[in-house]
């Protein structure tokens, strides 16, 4: 069977498909900063904002395909209280990794599956990351050598890359981090007999 990724993640899209997880992209069109900016409002906490959002792209997208599971995702990354979306240039990447430089933030990973409009599960995971006091010159090589790429995720980095030149510690689940806590997903798909057991 083949799941809808309401996400246009690429990270997202090729870890379930290395995971031998047959995916159709279907992306649902969400203004998440207006959407961040009222769940912030009502004082959710980042994971729950999260939850709220995974699951209104999963609904979003789940009346187009009758019968299917339909996988919402988000990622929104905190550091002392404060939720970051993905920078829109270089230069709010660059104020990013500056505030995040020498500090620690948490990642908060959420996913919600929804088949005919029916939530049938939902996982939220955390990991908490630590990044080194990089000098100035650091952050320009790493913004040079990566460029847009710094635009495709909150913090303006890339685990999986030199974004992991960043970090001092790192604690919790690799997967969480890249967006998509994936062990607990293939365990909810093989209870529902989408990947064999």
């Amino acid at each position: 069977m083949t799941i809808i990724l309401a996400s246009a993640s690429k990270a997202r899209r090729a870890i379930l498909e290395s995971a031998g997880v047959s995916v159709t992209v279907d992306p649902a069109a969400i203004d998440e900063s207006a959407v961040k900016a009222s769940l912030a409002a009502e004082r959710l906490g980042a994971g729950e904002m999260a939850v709220q959002l995974a699951d209104m792209k999963a609904a979003r997208i789940s009346a187009r395909h009758p019968g299917l599971i339909v996988l919402g995702a988000d990622q929104i990354l905190e550091c002392d209280k404060r939720a970051f979306d993905k920078p829109v240039d270089l230069a709010e990447a660059r104020d990013q990794l500056l505030q995040l430089r020498g500090r620690r933030h948490r990642l908060y990973a959420s996913l919600v599956a929804l088949r005919d409009g029916r939530r049938l599960w939902q996982h939220t995971s955390q990991a908490v990351l630590t990044m080194r006091d990089f000098s100035n010159g650091f952050l320009e090589q790493y913004l040079g050598a990566i460029g847009p790429a710094a635009l495709e995720s909150v913090g303006a980095y890339q685990l999986e890359g030199r974004g992991a030149q960043l970090f001092a510690r790192i604690d919790g689940d690799y997967f969480t981090i890249l967006g998509l806590p994936l062990l607990p997903l293939l365990e909810f798909l093989r209870l529902q007999g989408e990947l064999p057991a």
